[in-house]
C-alpha cells in the first residue's frame, strides 16, 4: 500500500486569499512550512478507500519515523488476515481522528494475538471483570475478590487504562480509603450520639413527642452505620489487585505490576487476652473489650458448659471448646469421619458461608484435614448426642432429612453456621459471662492445651494450622495461674542466703521459714494455687507443681 511524505505551507495569495500550496516560493527553504504523511489503509468492507494522514512535523526525519511506525503496525497482520488488517485499519483511523499518539507496536501485537479489541482502551475495571470471570478456586476466595473489586477497586481506579496504571494511582487510592475511614468514624459517632440523645427524651407529653419526631427524622437523614476499612482489609484489597495484574502480565497486556510496590501499614493480628477479674470489671464499667480476641478462663468455660448441658448443641460447643475445631468444621463434621470407639475424629469437610448461602468444601488449608484425639468426656458427650439424634430420626420418620452430619437441626437438615453463632451468644449472655466470639473458643482450646503441657507442634496439629508461627503468635495465651506457677518456680531456682522482705527477717529464721515467707497469699509452699471457689466439673487442671529438681535447688 502506498504511503508518502510531503512538505507544505499555509501561505495564501495576498490578492485571492487562496492557499499557495506547492506554488509558494518560500518552499525552497527547508525551514519554511511543515511536513505531512499519508498512508493508504486496507479498503473498507464496502470497497471504499481510506487512509491515515497527519501533518505538522517540523522535519522530514520525524515525518518519516511516524510513517514507518504506521507501516509497522500494518505489518503486524498477515496479508491474508483480513480480520486483523481491518482491526489495525480501524485503530489507525481512530488515532487519526482523535489526533492521539500512535499506539505502541509491541502492545498492539499482544492485543492482536489475544483477540482483544484494538480500538478500545482496556481499563482496569474491564480487566478485573475479565479476570474474575475466569478465576478458579474456592468459592469463598472468589467471593472475597468479587467484594474487593466491587466495593473498593472499580469505584476508585476502574476508569483508568490498564496499561497506564501507576504506583501513584494506588497510593492515592489507599490514602482516600484512609480519609474515608475518618468520615465513617465521625458518621458512626454522630449516629450513636443521636440515638443516645433520643433515648433521653421522655415518651409522654406533646412537646417530648415533637422532639422525638424531629430527632428520628434527623437520624433517618444520617448515613447508616458503616465498617472501617482496617489494615487487614486493605492488604486483602491489594492482594486481589496484585493477583489480577499478575495475570495481565502473564497475558502480556502489561509489563509492570504497580500493586507489588505499594507500601501499606502492617496488619497486626490481635493478641488473645484472658478474661481476668480486672478486665471484667473494666468491661462492665465501660463496655470496652481489652482486645478483639478474648479467652475465657477454665472456670468461665466450665460455667458455660454446665449451663448449656441440656441444650441440643451442647456437644458441638463442647467439641469446639476442648478440641478447637473451626465453626464450619464442626457444622460439617460427618459420622463417617467420627470414630467414637477409638476416640478419634477426622476433619475432612467444612461448611462455608457465602453471603447467606451455605456450601460444603474442603478444610481451609491442607493442614486442616487432620485427625484429632478426643478425651473421654467429649466422647461421652458425642455418644449422648448420637442417641438423641437417633431418637429424633424415629420421631420424624419419613420427614427426616438424612445428611449424615453429626450436628443437625431437629429434622436432620444441616445447620447454618451463622445460626450456631447466634445461639452461642444467647447462651453465654443467659449466664452473664463476659463476651467472646465463637471462634474464641478455639483460642481457648489452644490455651487449655498449652497450660496442660502440650507443646506448640501438638497445638498446631490440633488446630490444623499450616504454620506454627500462627499458633505461637495468635492462638496461645498464658493463663494467670500457670504464669504465677512459672514465676514461683523460676524464683526458687536462685539460692539466697538472706531473704529480702519489707522488714528484715530475724537472723535465726530458718531456711524453711524463709521459703514460706516468699509464697504469696492463696498459694502453699508446694506451689499450688488455692482459691475461694471450687472449679467447675468441666474446668481442667491447669496448675502443676514444681518438679523435684526445682525443689531441691
Amino acid at each position: 500500500m502506498k504511503g508518502s511524505t510531503h512538505r507544505r505551507c499555509y501561505c495564501r495569495d495576498p490578492h485571492t486569499s487562496k492557499p499557495l500550496g506547492k506554488k509558494c516560493p518560500k518552499l525552497t527553504s527547508r525551514k519554511h512550512g511543515s511536513y505531512s504523511i499519508r498512508q493508504e489503509l486496507p479498503l473498507r468492507e464496502d470497497g471504499t478507500r481510506r487512509s491515515f494522514s497527519r501533518a505538522g512535523y517540523d522535519s522530514l526525519k520525524a515525518a518519516q519515523a511516524d510513517l514507518d511506525h504506521v507501516r509497522a503496525l500494518l505489518g503486524l497482520a498477515d496479508s491474508d488476515d483480513a480480520e486483523g488488517l481491518a482491526q489495525i485499519a480501524e485503530l489507525l483511523e481512530k488515532v487519526a481522528e482523535e489526533k492521539a499518539p500512535l499506539p505502541d507496536i509491541e502492545a498492539t501485537r499482544r492485543r492482536l494475538s489475544h483477540g482483544l479489541d484494538l480500538t478500545s482502551r482496556l481499563t482496569v475495571g474491564d480487566w478485573l471483570d475479565m479476570w474474575l470471570a475466569g478465576k478458579k478456586g474456592r468459592q469463598s476466595a472468589i467471593s472475597r475478590d468479587e467484594s474487593n473489586i466491587r466495593v473498593h477497586l472499580k469505584p476508585r481506579i476502574g476508569h483508568l487504562r490498564l496499561d497506564r496504571l501507576r504506583v501513584t494511582h494506588l497510593t492515592e487510592m489507599f490514602e482516600a480509603i484512609a480519609e474515608a475511614n475518618v468520615e465513617i468514624a465521625e458518621g458512626n459517632a454522630a449516629r450513636r450520639k443521636a440515638f443516645e440523645d433520643l433515648a433521653q427524651i421522655p415518651w409522654k407529653g406533646r412537646e417530648h413527642r415533637a422532639r422525638r419526631k424531629v430527632m428520628k427524622a434527623a437520624i433517618e437523614e444520617m448515613e447508616p452505620y458503616r465498617r472501617i476499612v482496617g489494615p487487614a482489609t486493605r492488604h486483602r484489597v491489594r492482594s486481589t489487585l496484585r493477583a489480577a495484574l499478575n495475570a495481565a502480565i502473564a497475558q502480556q497486556l502489561i509489563t509492570f505490576n504497580p500493586a507489588a510496590h505499594v507500601e501499606l501499614e502492617a496488619g497486626k493480628r490481635p493478641k488473645a487476652l484472658v478474661w481476668t477479674d480486672e478486665r471484667i470489671l473494666h468491661w462492665k464499667r465501660t463496655g470496652e473489650k481489652p482486645s478483639p480476641v478474648m479467652v475465657w478462663t477454665p472456670e468461665h468455660t466450665g460455667l458455660f458448659l454446665d449451663h448449656i448441658a441440656e441444650d441440643r448443641l451442647y456437644a458441638l460447643f463442647h467439641l469446639i471448646a476442648f478440641r478447637g475445631l473451626r465453626r464450619g468444621e464442626a457444622c460439617g463434621q460427618k459420622w463417617t469421619d467420627t470414630h467414637l470407639d477409638a476416640g478419634l475424629i477426622t476433619v475432612a469437610k467444612q461448611l462455608v458461608v457465602d453471603g447467606w448461602e451455605v456450601y460444603e468444601d474442603d478444610p481451609k488449608t491442607d493442614a486442616g484435614a487432620r485427625t484429632i484425639a478426643l478425651d473421654s468426656d467429649t466422647v461421652q458427650a458425642l455418644k449422648r448426642h448420637r442417641a438423641q439424634q437417633d431418637k429424633d430420626r424415629k420421631e420424624w420418620e419419613s420427614a427426616w432429612v438424612e445428611t449424615g452430619r453429626v450436628f443437625t437441626k431437629e429434622n436432620g437438615e444441616m445447620l447454618h453456621p451463622a445460626n450456631v453463632t447466634r445461639r452461642f451468644v444467647e447462651l453465654y449472655e443467659e449466664v452473664g459471662l463476659p463476651p467472646v466470639r465463637l471462634h474464641d473458643l478455639r483460642h481457648g482450646a489452644a490455651t487449655l492445651a498449652h497450660a496442660a503441657g502440650a507443646d506448640l507442634k501438638d497445638i498446631q496439629e490440633m488446630l490444623g494450622h499450616s504454620s506454627i508461627t500462627i499458633t505461637a503468635d495468635t492462638y496461645t495465651s498464658l493463663l494467670p495461674e500457670a504464669d504465677l506457677a512459672i514465676a514461683e518456680a523460676a524464683a526458687r531456682l536462685v539460692p539466697r542466703a538472706r531473704v529480702a522482705t519489707k522488714n528484715d527477717a530475724p537472723e535465726d529464721q530458718t531456711e524453711a521459714g524463709a521459703a514460706e515467707a516468699n509464697v504469696p497469699d492463696g498459694a502453699d509452699p508446694s506451689g499450688e494455687i488455692s482459691g475461694p471457689c471450687a472449679p467447675s466439673a468441666h474446668a481442667p487442671l491447669t496448675q502443676t507443681a514444681p518438679d523435684e529438681t526445682s525443689e531441691a535447688e
